[in-house]
């Protein structure tokens, strides 16, 4: 749901400092609130058996996959007052399934229903060293927003911030890969039920990309970034991407920390609320060229494709 989008688009018409004080404000009001998020809807199989599920992190690494039965078979550390460390068979999503490799290491949450198969949820990849990199990457941008403070939004003209986030497939993004690259961005959440939100943001991004290939672009990226990290794991950006028959070979979904996406949203200047099961948020469209500069940005989810198309560097191609 959009919560404001009468925004004036800075790119365009240029935000005053009072205007842009006031977005950094509310923005940290937002941090504030962000705490309460809704948990994910209990999985079908807990809901059926009629008892109260009860939820564990755990950690581990998975030793088995069973496609055919949806299945991961992970070796997994001790719960403290509830189980011993061992190796289990779990239900999981078919977005967990199809990011699931043998020898990885997970954390997850274990739903437990008493007698009944367990499943994981909230899957995330949990390599030490792909850990240890996104965490360096989330506290340099949690950095470089604090210092920036009043000016931490990003003008048209200014370079992108660093980041490192997962994509759909579980897999590190770094920022920098994109460079020599052009990258839209925009910010979505896959519980949107609002039609002229985030699902029009994800058809429009698939209308660049078809028109962009057919005028011979060939280095285009384009960023969907999840406003609600909490529930938009890597497994479920995938079932969102594979569901819309997305074409993900230049499209990623990204999520990660909460904390660097607080600060994107910031640098970024997109507000966003939560309200029960839904996010109230501004929209905003980000187009970077080759170097890593913004050189164009809508607010709101009236702009056309032609016009970010039209935008779009033809002459250097990769």
């Amino acid at each position: 749901m959009e919560l404001n989008s009468s925004l004036p688009p800075r790119a365009r018409a240029g935000r005053t400092p009072f205007v842009a004080r006031a977005i950094f404000t509310a923005l940290a009001l937002v941090v504030l609130a962000g705490c309460g998020k809704p948990d994910a809807a209990v999985p079908p199989v807990a809901e059926a058996s009629g008892k109260q599920p009860k939820r564990f992190p755990i950690k581990g690494e998975i030793i088995g996959i069973e496609r055919d039965r949806g299945r991961l078979i992970v070796k997994h550390e001790e719960i403290p007052g509830y189980m011993p460390a061992m190796a289990m068979e779990f239900i999981v999503s078919p977005g967990d399934l199809a990011n699931a490799r043998e020898g990885q290491q997970i954390s997850a949450v274990m739903v437990s229903n008493e007698g009944d198969d367990y499943l994981l949820e909230k899957i995330w990849p949990a390599d030490p060293t792909a850990s240890s990199n996104v965490a360096a990457a989330t506290a340099a941008l949690l950095q470089d927003t604090t210092i920036r403070g009043r000016n931490a939004y990003r003008e048209v003209g200014e370079t992108t911030p660093s980041f490192s986030l997962y994509d759909q497939s579980g897999a590190v993004v770094q920022s920098e890969r994109f460079r020599g690259r052009q990258v839209m961005i925009n910010f979505i959440f896959t519980r949107c039920p609002v039609a002229n939100m985030c699902p029009l943001a994800v058809s429009k991004f698939q209308q660049v990309q078809a028109k962009a290939r057919k005028e011979g672009i060939s280095n285009l990226e384009l960023l969907s970034i999840s406003l609600d990290p909490t529930y938009d794991t890597p497994g479920v950006l995938r079932e969102y991407a594979s569901a819309r028959g997305i074409d993900t070979s230049n499209y990623s979904f990204l999520t990660g920390p909460e904390a660097a996406i607080r600060a994107l949203l910031t640098q970024f200047g997109v507000i966003a609320e939560f309200k029960g099961d839904l996010i109230n948020h501004t929209l905003a469209t980000i187009l970077v060229n080759e170097k890593g500069m913004i050189v164009w940005r809508a607010d709101g989810s009236s702009w056309s494709v032609d016009e970010f198309v039209g935008k779009m560097d033809k002459k250097q191609q990769n």
